[in-house]
């Protein structure tokens, strides 16, 4: 199951479906596999606090990834967007705010299945798991280099 909050208007103000958007891509990403996520659309400051308290990074960042306890079954964690840093990335990239939003979340999910991205192996095999899972949901290939501007 997946549990969308939007605690941005912003979110809602810039894309009216924001949380069926978050939600779509969040299915997809978890596939075949059971489990419930939470995904929580918010603002830079919220980010800002958790990236603070959590990782030590006092500043926003697009999304925060938190697993849960192997205890908390079937939970399997929590998803946190910045509002302000999505839209700006989105901008700059070239991108509408529900690609993505969508690529986010992909990305976020992959993050509480146990996929990683700090060795190059890794994420070379985590962007074509995203690749795969964006493209079934009719999302451009956000790694491409002719498309980010």
């Amino acid at each position: 199951m997946i549990e969308v909050e939007v605690e941005d208007d912003a979110w809602t103000a810039a894309l009216p479906d924001a949380a069926a958007v978050a939600d779509r891509a969040a299915t997809a990403a978890l596939g075949g596999v059971g489990g419930d996520v939470v995904v929580l659309l918010t603002d830079d400051a919220a980010v800002q606090d958790l990236n603070a308290r959590f990782r030590e990074r006092d500043r926003p960042t697009n999304v925060l990834s938190f697993p849960a306890a192997e205890s908390a079954a079937p939970h399997l964690g929590d998803l946190v967007l910045a509002y302000g840093v999505c839209a700006a990335e989105a901008e700059a990239q070239g991108k509408s705010l529900a690609d993505h939003l969508s690529h986010l979340t992909v990305h976020g999910v992959l993050h509480l299945l146990g996929r990683d991205h700090e060795a190059e192996a890794e994420a070379e095999e985590m962007e074509a798991e995203e690749r795969s899972i964006l493209a079934s949901l009719g999302v451009a290939d956000p790694y491409r280099a002719d498309a980010q501007a």
